[in-house]
Protein backbone atom coordinates (compact mmCIF):
# COMPACT_ATOMS: atom_id res chain seq x y z
CA UNK A 1 0.00 0.00 0.00
CA UNK A 2 1.33 3.27 -0.97
CA UNK A 3 -0.07 6.53 -0.04
CA UNK A 4 0.56 9.98 -0.04
CA UNK A 5 -0.45 12.64 2.74
CA UNK A 6 -0.04 16.53 1.78
CA UNK A 7 0.13 18.85 5.11
CA UNK A 8 0.42 22.68 5.56
CA UNK A 9 -3.19 23.78 4.03
CA UNK A 10 -5.07 26.28 6.13
CA UNK A 11 -6.28 30.16 6.13
CA UNK A 12 -4.31 33.26 4.97
CA UNK A 13 -4.64 36.90 4.37
CA UNK A 14 -3.93 37.79 0.36
CA UNK A 15 -0.26 38.44 0.26
CA UNK A 16 0.44 36.13 2.86
CA UNK A 17 2.63 32.93 1.69
CA UNK A 18 1.97 28.98 3.31
CA UNK A 19 4.24 26.05 2.24
CA UNK A 20 2.58 22.90 1.40
CA UNK A 21 4.14 19.68 1.80
CA UNK A 22 3.29 16.30 0.84
CA UNK A 23 5.06 13.04 1.32
CA UNK A 24 4.70 9.60 -0.12
CA UNK A 25 5.16 6.39 2.21
CA UNK A 26 4.47 2.63 1.68
CA UNK A 27 5.98 -0.23 -0.58
CA UNK A 28 8.16 2.60 -2.71
CA UNK A 29 10.83 1.46 -4.94
CA UNK A 30 11.13 4.75 -7.33
CA UNK A 31 9.61 8.15 -7.11
CA UNK A 32 9.06 9.79 -10.36
CA UNK A 33 7.29 13.06 -11.44
CA UNK A 34 5.15 14.56 -8.34
CA UNK A 35 3.77 18.01 -8.60
CA UNK A 36 0.64 19.71 -7.71
CA UNK A 37 -3.18 20.35 -8.59
CA UNK A 38 -5.81 22.36 -7.46
CA UNK A 39 -9.52 22.69 -8.09
CA UNK A 40 -11.64 25.64 -6.72
CA UNK A 41 -15.58 25.54 -6.52
CA UNK A 42 -17.28 24.62 -9.33
CA UNK A 43 -14.05 24.69 -11.64
CA UNK A 44 -12.13 21.62 -12.97
CA UNK A 45 -8.99 20.14 -11.49
CA UNK A 46 -5.80 22.58 -12.91
CA UNK A 47 -2.23 21.46 -12.55
CA UNK A 48 -0.20 24.42 -9.85
CA UNK A 49 3.50 22.85 -10.52
CA UNK A 50 5.59 19.68 -11.16
CA UNK A 51 8.65 18.69 -10.84
CA UNK A 52 10.73 15.17 -12.02
CA UNK A 53 13.00 13.23 -10.39
CA UNK A 54 15.69 15.17 -11.40
CA UNK A 55 14.24 18.62 -10.63
CA UNK A 56 13.26 20.12 -14.03
CA UNK A 57 10.15 22.08 -13.06
CA UNK A 58 6.71 23.43 -14.75
CA UNK A 59 4.36 25.70 -13.74
CA UNK A 60 0.85 26.84 -14.60
CA UNK A 61 0.40 30.16 -16.57
CA UNK A 62 -1.29 31.82 -12.96
CA UNK A 63 1.74 31.34 -10.91
CA UNK A 64 3.63 33.98 -12.29
CA UNK A 65 6.88 33.33 -10.46
CA UNK A 66 4.97 33.18 -7.03
CA UNK A 67 5.08 29.70 -6.54
CA UNK A 68 8.45 27.50 -6.22
CA UNK A 69 8.58 23.36 -6.01
CA UNK A 70 10.95 21.37 -4.33
CA UNK A 71 11.30 17.97 -3.57
CA UNK A 72 13.48 16.12 -0.74
CA UNK A 73 13.83 12.51 -2.75
CA UNK A 74 16.11 11.23 0.47
CA UNK A 75 12.45 11.81 2.41
CA UNK A 76 10.25 11.39 -1.13
CA UNK A 77 8.47 14.26 -0.03
CA UNK A 78 7.56 17.31 -2.21
CA UNK A 79 6.70 21.01 -1.16
CA UNK A 80 5.16 24.05 -3.04
CA UNK A 81 6.32 27.21 -1.26
CA UNK A 82 3.24 29.62 -2.07
CA UNK A 83 3.75 33.29 -1.56
CA UNK A 84 1.97 36.54 -2.91
CA UNK A 85 -1.43 34.14 -2.21
CA UNK A 86 -4.70 35.85 -4.22
CA UNK A 87 -7.78 35.08 -2.95
CA UNK A 88 -8.53 33.44 -6.60
CA UNK A 89 -6.18 30.46 -5.49
CA UNK A 90 -8.61 29.67 -2.61
CA UNK A 91 -8.56 25.90 -3.82
CA UNK A 92 -8.22 22.09 -2.62
CA UNK A 93 -4.78 21.31 -3.43
CA UNK A 94 -3.81 17.94 -4.36
CA UNK A 95 -0.13 16.07 -4.69
CA UNK A 96 0.34 13.61 -7.39
CA UNK A 97 3.08 11.08 -7.79
CA UNK A 98 4.49 9.00 -10.16
CA UNK A 99 5.64 5.89 -8.21
CA UNK A 100 7.44 2.54 -8.65
CA UNK A 101 7.49 2.97 -12.30
CA UNK A 102 3.45 2.91 -13.48
CA UNK A 103 1.42 3.77 -10.31
CA UNK A 104 -0.39 7.15 -9.99
CA UNK A 105 -1.46 8.13 -6.84
CA UNK A 106 -3.28 11.43 -5.31
CA UNK A 107 -3.54 12.64 -2.07
CA UNK A 108 -6.45 13.24 -0.19
CA UNK A 109 -6.31 17.11 -0.53
CA UNK A 110 -5.46 20.18 1.64
CA UNK A 111 -7.85 22.89 1.53
CA UNK A 112 -5.93 26.51 0.81
CA UNK A 113 -8.30 29.48 1.80
CA UNK A 114 -7.10 33.07 1.08
CA UNK A 115 -9.20 35.73 2.58
CA UNK A 116 -9.14 39.58 1.10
Amino acid sequence: QVQLVESGGGLVQAGGSLRLSCAASGRIFTIGAMGWYRQAPGKEREMVASITHAGITKFGDFVKGRFTISRDNAKNTVYLQMNSLKPEDTAVYYCKAELNGSLERWGQGTLVTVSS
